[in-house]
């Protein structure tokens, strides 16, 4: 157990995801979070791990991921046991990954639902002070077991951005650390961001989340009580060594976020001010933020040649050796080039390399 406590705290990393905005760096069996996008020596996968050990031993953190990623995730060595890599039976977004890591928790402790609380974190966040990082989930994980409430990180804004959800908390909020949640809303136009930003009164949402797994059950039995009743059946499942069942009741659940399914109708849900620098790497254009820009305003990685060029990010996957590219004369453009394929867009266009991948899918190609 926990020292100081009787709960069992369990770190739950959602790495699932596709990574396509990525491509061609990305792949389907090297997908982002498999990329050293944000260290030299670390995937960011293994970052996760890492930030999270201070707080939870890796023989208690989790990577829940698809069938295919998990003898890459493995051959990756992360940090954690090879079976502490586990499968979703298939893809039922974030609200079926939780639910089933909820119910491997259960089943595999052998601990009642109030006995086990789940941190959950993501594999593709840049989290630059792992020491506040650690402090901030401490809070989080103390909140949620001692009022037994879902709790979230919320990220104080540094923009007014369009590409995340906000948290709205109270007009009487103090300066505590945890709040209770007034409203969750979704990505906003430019003008509500400014909004959102002026007004104190909003966070971003980071997708972590934080509860003792009893807690969990009890929200999902009034906000979705379908999820409910097919976790405890996992549960039971599991408990029997049944995979059959326990994959018939998951090929079953509805494929929804886990914002949508739960935190949205939730009644017992607080948020902790996230005292940490956080920024989701969730596309190119992310690399201006989390890479060394030269003195005109260039990302570079690879030692590709940069002629006279502006604001551009070029990533030269092979190295110099291996492939000589250059770049004359261009601005705001980002240039990735891997062994096998080449792309070239303007950055404010970074969504839409998933129109790319989507093509390559509809050729069957092999730079997949």
């Amino acid at each position: 157990m926990t020292e100081g406590t009787d709960i069992r705290r369990a770190g739950v990393i959602m790495a699932g995801g596709s990574g396509e905005r990525f491509w061609p760096l990305s792949r389907r069996q090297r997908p982002k979070q498999l990329l050293r996008l944000t260290s030299e020596t670390q995937t960011m996968l293994g970052e996760a791990v890492s930030r999270l050990e201070p707080v939870i031993p890796p023989e208690h953190v989790y990577i829940v991921t698809g069938k295919h990623l998990v003898a890459p995730i493995r051959d990756a060595q992360v940090g954690i046991p090879d079976e502490n890599v586990i499968a979703e039976p298939c893809k039922r977004n974030t609200s079926g990954a939780l639910a089933y890591a909820a119910a491997h928790l259960v089943a595999k402790y052998g601990l009642p639902a109030d006995a086990i609380s789940m941190a959950v974190t993501t594999a593709d966040h840049l989290v630059s002070d792992g020491t506040k990082f650690c402090a901030s989930v401490e809070i989080a994980l103390d909140a949620a077991e001692s009022r037994d409430a879902l709790a979230t990180f919320g990220v104080v804004p540094t923009r007014p951005e369009t590409g995340y959800g906000y948290i709205q908390i109270p007009e009487s909020a103090d300066d505590n650390p945890v709040h209770p949640v007034t409203a969750f809303h979704e990505k906003p136009n430019r003008e509500r961001a400014e909004d959102f930003m002026a007004s104190g009164r909003y966070f971003w949402n980071s997708g972590m989340f934080f509860w003792k797994i009893s807690a969990f059950l009890y929200e999902l039995e009034t906000a979705r009580p379908e999820l409910a009743k097919a976790t405890s059946a996992m549960i039971e499942a599991m408990r029997a060594g049944n995979e059959a069942d326990v994959e018939a009741v998951f090929e079953g659940l509805e494929d929804v976020s886990i914002d949508y399914a739960l935190m949205e109708h939730a009644k017992n849900v607080v948020v902790v001010r996230a005292d940490f620098p956080w920024d989701d790497i969730g596309a190119w254009p992310a690399l201006d933020r989390t890479y060394k820009r030269d003195e005109n305003g260039n990302v570079t990685a690879g030692d590709p040649i940069v002629v006279e060029s502006e604001d551009c990010i070029v990533y030269n996957e092979p190295g110099a050796e291996a492939m000589a590219v250059g770049v004359v004369g261009v601005e705001d453009l980002v240039v990735v080039v891997t062994s096998d394929a080449v792309l070239v867009m303007p950055k404010d266009r970074a969504q839409d390399v998933r129109q790319v991948v989507k093509e390559l899918k509809a050729r069957q190609a092999k730079q997949l």
